[in-house]
C-alpha cells in the first residue's frame, strides 16, 4: 500500500465510524460509554482531526459488531465478494455500497412481529437525510406524530433530524432499500418520464 493509499484509508475512517454510528442511532455520549473512549476523541476521529490508531479501532469495532477490517475499508480479496450483513435490534441490514462517504445504501429485512405491538414507536434523530423503497411486505414508517404504513413499490424520503423509527406493520417479512445521507445529502433525480 503506498502513501496515497494509505493516506486514502485514514482520512476516510471517520465518515465510516460516523455513518456506522448514526445507523446504530447512538449518540458519541452512548458510544463513549460503551467503547471507553471519550466524546471529545471520538468526535475529533469523526471529523478527521484524530489519526485512528488500533488502540481506538479495536474497541469501536467491538462496538458497531463490525471486523477490524470493515471498520477501515481495507478489504482485500475477490472485489466481487458482497460485504457481509449484520443484525441490529433484531433487523438485518445488508450493505450494497463500500464506498466510504457520502450516500450509503443498504437492503434491510424486518421479521414478521411475534404479537401486536405496544403503543408508539420509541423514535430517534441524528444528523443525515434517507430515502427507502418498500420491496415487499407493509413498513411503519413512525416519522414525528404520523404513523405512515408503506407497502410495495412505496417509497419516502425524510430529514433524518425528525423523529422517526420503523416497524414491521404485517404478518410476514418486510423488505426495503435504504439510502442514508450521512450529512444531509438529498438525492437529486436527473430523468423524469413525461406523458407523451
Amino acid at each position: 500500500m503506498g502513501d496515497d493509499d494509505l493516506a486514502h484509508v485514514l482520512t476516510a475512517v471517520g465518515p465510516r465510524l460516523r455513518a456506522l454510528r448514526h445507523a446504530r442511532g447512538a449518540t458519541l455520549t452512548q458510544l463513549s460509554a460503551t467503547t471507553g473512549i471519550s466524546t471529545s476523541t471520538l468526535s475529533r476521529l469523526e471529523s478527521g482531526r484524530r489519526e485512528p490508531t488500533l488502540k481506538l479501532l479495536l474497541p469501536l469495532a467491538k462496538a458497531h459488531g463490525v471486523p477490524l477490517d470493515e471498520l477501515v475499508g481495507s478489504r482485500t480479496g475477490d472485489p466481487r465478494v458482497h460485504p457481509r450483513p449484520f443484525t441490529r435490534h433484531g433487523q438485518t441490514w445488508i450493505p450494497l455500497t463500500r464506498h466510504l462517504g457520502g450516500l450509503h445504501a443498504y437492503k434491510q429485512i424486518l421479521p414478521a412481529p411475534d404479537g401486536p405491538r405496544q403503543g408508539r414507536l420509541e423514535q430517534g434523530a441524528h444528523e443525515g437525510y434517507e430515502w427507502l423503497y418498500v420491496l415487499s411486505g407493509r413498513l411503519l414508517l413512525a416519522l414525528g406524530e404520523h404513523d405512515l404504513v408503506l407497502t410495495a413499490g412505496e417509497a419516502a424520503e425524510f430529514d433524518t433530524r425528525v423523529p422517526h423509527a420503523v416497524a414491521n406493520a404485517g404478518d410476514r417479512p418486510v423488505e426495503w432499500l435504504a439510502l442514508y445521507g450521512p450529512q444531509g445529502e438529498r438525492l437529486h433525480v436527473r430523468a423524469r418520464s413525461t406523458a407523451t
